[in-house]
This record gives C-alpha cells, sequence and structure tokens, in this order.
C-alpha cells in the first residue's frame, strides 16, 4: 500500500481508534482502584507493561516453534511508543496532572514537523484546520491562567518528551505499513517493559516504597483482567492504527481521550465541567472528525 493510498477499512479504523482513545480517557478509574488497593506511585505503571508482555510470551514461544517471528522485530517502534508511555504515566508523579496533559497532548503537532521532515510533505489545509481546533480545544480547556505551557520541572519535560516519542513512533509505524499487528504489540510490551523498569531506576525517589507481597497477591486478578480486557485489546488498535490511516490522523483522534476523561472525571469526582470543559472537548471532536473526513475525501480524489 502506498501513502497515497486509503485504507479499505479507513473510516472503520478511523472510528475503533476513536473509540480506543475514549477507553484510555476513563483509564484513571483503574488506576486509582491500583492506588488503592496498594500499587502506588509508579509500580502500577511497571506492571501494566511487565504483565501482558508474560501473557502474551507463550504465544509468542509457540509461534517460535511454528517457523514464525518470536515479535522482537520492532525494537525501534517498541523503544518509542512504550518509552512515550512509560513518560506519560510517571510525569503525572512529578508534575501537575493539567501541565502534563498539556504538554503531553501537543503530539500533532511533533507529528506533522516528523512528517515535513522526513516525508518532505507539507501539510494539507485540512490538516491546518484540525490542527488548530484540537489545539485551541486544548488550550481552552487546560490555559485557564493564560500562561504558555512551557516545561518548568521534571514532570514537564518528562510529559514533553512522552509526546515526542509517541509522535516519532506513529510516524515511525505509518512509514512501516506492517500487514501483522502481532509483532509490534509484543515489541511494545517487551521493549516497552525494559524502557519502563530503566526509567523507574532513575525516577526510584518518586515511586515510593515497593508494594507489600499482600497488596502484589490482592491486586494481581485486577491487573491480569486490565491486561486482558483493555491494555492488549485496546494496543491492538492504537499500535495497528499509524499504518493504516496514518500517522497525522492518528494523532488527532487520540485527543479523544481528554475529552472522555475531562467528561468522566466531572461525572464520577468532584472536578468541575463548565463551559471551558464544554467547549474545548467539542473543539476536540470536530477536529478528529473532521481530519477523519477530509484525509478520507482527500485519498479517494488522489486515487481517482
Amino acid at each position: 500500500m502506498t501513502r497515497s493510498s486509503r485504507h479499505p477499512y479507513h473510516l472503520t479504523i478511523s472510528f475503533a481508534l476513536l473509540i480506543a482513545a475514549g477507553l484510555w480517557g476513563i483509564y484513571w478509574i483503574p488506576q486509582r482502584a491500583l492506588e488503592a488497593g496498594g500499587l502506588s506511585g509508579g509500580w502500577g505503571t511497571i506492571a501494566q507493561m511487565v504483565i501482558p508482555f508474560l501473557l502474551l510470551l507463550p504465544y509468542s514461544l509457540w509461534r517460535k516453534t511454528k517457523g514464525l517471528s518470536l515479535g522482537l522485530e520492532y525494537p525501534l517502534i517498541g523503544l518509542l511508543f512504550g518509552g512515550g508511555i512509560a513518560c506519560y504515566a510517571n510525569s503525572f508523579l512529578l508534575t501537575d496532572v493539567v501541565r502534563a496533559l498539556i504538554l503531553f497532548y501537543i503530539t500533532p503537532v511533533w507529528t506533522t514537523i516528523f512528517e515535513i521532515i522526513l516525508y518532505r510533505q507539507r501539510p494539507r489545509a485540512y490538516r491546518l484546520l484540525s490542527l488548530t481546533l484540537a489545539l485551541s480545544g486544548l488550550w481552552i480547556v487546560f490555559g485557564q491562567n493564560g500562561n504558555l505551557p512551557i516545561p518548568q520541572n521534571a514532570g514537564d519535560w518528562v510529559a514533553l518528551l512522552g509526546g515526542i516519542l509517541i509522535a516519532a513512533a506513529a510516524v515511525r509505524m505509518d512509514n512501516k505499513k506492517t500487514n501483522e499487528i502481532y509483532p509490534v504489540l509484543f515489541s511494545f510490551f517487551f521493549y516497552g517493559a525494559i524502557v519502563t523498569l530503566v526509567q523507574a531506576f532513575f525516577l526510584r525517589d518518586f515511586l515510593g516504597p515497593a508494594p507489600s507481597i499482600d497488596a502484589w497477591i490482592s491486586m494481581m486478578p485486577w491487573l491480569f483482567l486490565l491486561a486482558l480486557t483493555f491494555l492488549i485489546p485496546t494496543n491492538v488498535v492504537i499500535l495497528g492504527a499509524p499504518s493504516r490511516i496514518g500517522a497525522g490522523l492518528f494523532s488527532i483522534i487520540i485527543l479523544f481521550e481528554i475529552v472522555v476523561g475531562s467528561i468522566s472525571a466531572a461525572l464520577l469526582t468532584e472536578e468541575l465541567f463548565g463551559w471551558r470543559e464544554g467547549i474545548g472537548s467539542a473543539m476536540i471532536i470536530m477536529a478528529g472528525l473532521s481530519e477523519i473526513l477530509f484525509s478520507s475525501q482527500s485519498q479517494q480524489e488522489t486515487n481517482s
């Protein structure tokens, strides 16, 4: 499939990614449950990379016995995407949630920059429109003090680095155009677990004490359930989307996580969901829909 061709399931994959991003918007719920169960700090993040890897390992070994790849042939994608997720999760330990979200979710800007550098591709008008809508929506929701979201501490820089790594991984996956998702998925959890463990070493002062054995035992069934019903299925969609719909569209759609996160937090906690959140969320949704529709129409015109 060439860069100008349109995947036959372009719209289906786009809306599947929209749903996956929305599910990540309520990811804070199991995270708080794990924290309440004793897995404080970044220990839950480590477990959520290692456990899916262990669950997938038997299938990878079976693949190897059948002459198929073990699933470790995408180290760069695994390191970039896994590193981005690790930075995103751990940035909340080091800085304010609002600053972490702002700095991480300027991912579409980095994606567009990488596409210009690597593909020599000038952004089309609809990309500029969707970027303007998305970033304006983010600014309305999170820029309440009117200040520029310039990194001010270690957590800010970690969040910013996470967004850059995710954008680089998306562009890399877009370029690879692999038809098989499993090796990318296994590479993500394997290399991502390595990055998470290394990062945990450098951030050990912020992780807090290791959970007790009782906490691990009590939370282990929930960790396995979370891996099987959420982490693995949603990452199948997320990791498979960039090579099929493009890194730019991918980076716009995943902003929907903020919309669901803001609404769910307002409904289930005491956090406010006012006019800023409403207008900003609507603009982010319009950005995603405009990117989906206009990119689909543009590709159809290119192929005709």
